[in-house]
């Protein structure tokens, strides 16, 4: 086991090149670095004392068992791919059709160059605190226990809903695919033991190894609608319907409709608060994890924004959320059956997240740390115990809720716009402290940083006011309004 010390951890700028970047030692202090974006060079922030930390604090670095830190940065592309590039995409060409052609892919980059640096700077954190292994942790760090325990229940809180969610969108897929051959609480049980049996593996490298059919199933759908969309009219077209028609190059909705799509744009990009619980995992995090941040906002902003344009101009004024249901039926049914794979591996990654979130802190809470990586039987019992739990949660919510979508929409204002913006401001401001203005560079990423935690509190502000209105207006149509357990057709063709 190799020993690090601050000259050691990574993040010292007197040797760089050497370093062991791994903190899996039995004892050893944080770092006291950041990472320049472009170069990869190291530079040393503003010393602050650090308490050492033992083994029970770096889990996954083989002490008592198996070494979790086994990802390299391909790996770690393909898990971020996994956990950020789902059915989110699917949104993207009915935002174009609210916003207009133009300022919906302006606000699709704009929306992820943010998301991308609010990336790095828990990239940055992590460098500086190699101790920690999730963003709940990170919270620890900056606010104490008492704002710990508040992110865990926000984490836990949002990672349920999110499982819930591909539960629901699975049964949506099942009962379009089908017509409806089952009852959809049935569908949605299906749905709920086959992720919950990916997710028993319990490293983030089985994650990793859904990114490459994730990403082809996204890839193939899209495509399949294209080419249905290409040879055919849109499902809801007349049989006069030209291409171009109803194609809107600058939209003017109101304001409501116009939050309302930025956030579904948002929530594409909403993969933030999963990174750290990949770089807690990687054998060289603060090498390679900007590698694999870079490929994977390219990867998804270039995806997001040519899928979203060509989509909208192949169906214009008829372009629908999910986009899957614009084309002909039968390319519809097929780009559907496709995607079954990206949604599975969008359910992994999120339920994965929050199994070993609730398995480390059972096992610190019962002093056994030793044995979250080993092969035991306690050790896996505690695991698929949670695992069971979570799924039957998910289960029970995804029944429960009778307009699923506009709750989802809720509590995500409520806790993606912090997971993904707001804690990471939060995180700069400290790693910073004392220095906020010296520089005209910091004075810049002082108000970028601040702008993070204000858009944050407008998306919980101004973003659940849109969302109730939108579940309020859907009740007074009755349109997607479920009952509890409810048996019925909810597909989308």
């Amino acid at each position: 086991m190799a020993s690090i010390s601050n000259e050691k951890s990574g993040v010292s700028p007197q040797a760089p090149d050497k370093a062991d970047h791994t903190p899996n030692s039995k004892k050893t202090q944080a770092g006291t670095g950041t990472v320049d974006v472009e170069t990869g060079q190291l530079h040393t922030l503003q010393k602050e004392p650090l308490p050492p930390f033992t083994e029970s604090d770096d889990p996954f670095g083989g002490e008592g068992g198996n070494n979790y830190r086994t990802m390299g940065r391909w790996d770690t592309v393909f898990a971020l791919v996994t956990n950020q590039m789902g059915l989110g995409i699917l949104s993207l060409p009915g935002t174009l059709k609210i916003l207009g052609l133009v300022p919906g892919l302006i606000a699709i980059f704009a929306i992820g160059s943010l998301t991308w640096y609010a990336g790095y700077v828990l990239y940055e954190f992590y460098a500086r605190y190699p101790f920690v292994i999730n963003l709940v942790e990170m919270v620890k760090v900056i606010g104490g226990k008492r704002w710990e325990a508040v992110a865990f229940s926000m984490f836990i809180f949002q990672l349920v809903l999110t499982g819930a969610s591909t539960a629901v969108t699975l049964s949506i897929v099942f009962n379009s695919i089908s017509e409806h051959a089952m009852c959809t609480v049935g569908f949605i049980g299906i749905a709920c033991l086959v992720i919950f049996i990916f997710c028993i593996p319990r490293t983030m490298k089985f994650v990793s190894q859904s990114g490459i059919p994730c990403f082809l199933s996204i890839t193939i759908g899209a495509l399949v609608t294209m080419i249905g969309l290409g040879v055919g009219h849109p499902a809801k077209a007349p049989a006069d319907w030209k291409l171009g028609s109803g194609l809107t190059i600058v939209g003017h909705p109101s304001f409501q409709q116009g939050l309302t799509a930025c956030i579904r744009i948002f929530f594409a990009f909403a993969g933030n608060f999963a990174f750290c619980s990949y770089m807690a995992e990687m054998k060289d995090p603060v090498r390679d994890f900007p590698f694999a941040l870079r490929g994977l906002f390219v990867a998804s902003m270039s995806v997001y924004a040519a899928f979203a344009a060509i989509l909208y101009v192949l169906a214009g004024e008829y372009t629908t959320s999910p986009a899957l249901g614009s084309a002909p039926l039968v390319y519809a049914k097929a780009a559907y059956g496709i995607v079954i794979p990206a949604v599975l591996t969008s359910g992994l990654s999120n339920g994965h997240i929050a199994i070993k979130l609730v398995h480390v802190q059972v096992m610190r809470a019962m002093n056994i740390t030793k044995e979250i990586t080993a092969n035991t039987v306690r050790s896996w019992a505690i695991w698929i115990g949670i695992a069971i739990a979570f799924w039957v949660i998910s289960f029970i919510i995804s029944n429960a809720i009778p307009i699923f979508d506009s709750i989802v929409s809720i509590s995500s204002c409520a806790t993606y716009s912090w997971t993904t913006w707001g804690i990471a401001g939060f995180l700069w401001l400290h790693l910073n402290k004392g220095s906020w203005f010296s520089t005209w560079k910091k004075r810049g990423l002082f108000c970028l940083n601040v702008l993070l935690i204000v858009l944050s509190l407008f998306m919980n502000s101004a973003g659940l006011w849109a969302s109730i209105s939108e579940l309020l207006d859907a009740f007074k149509t009755g349109s997607g309004v479920r009952g509890c357990f409810d048996c019925g057709d909810n597909s989308s063709l």
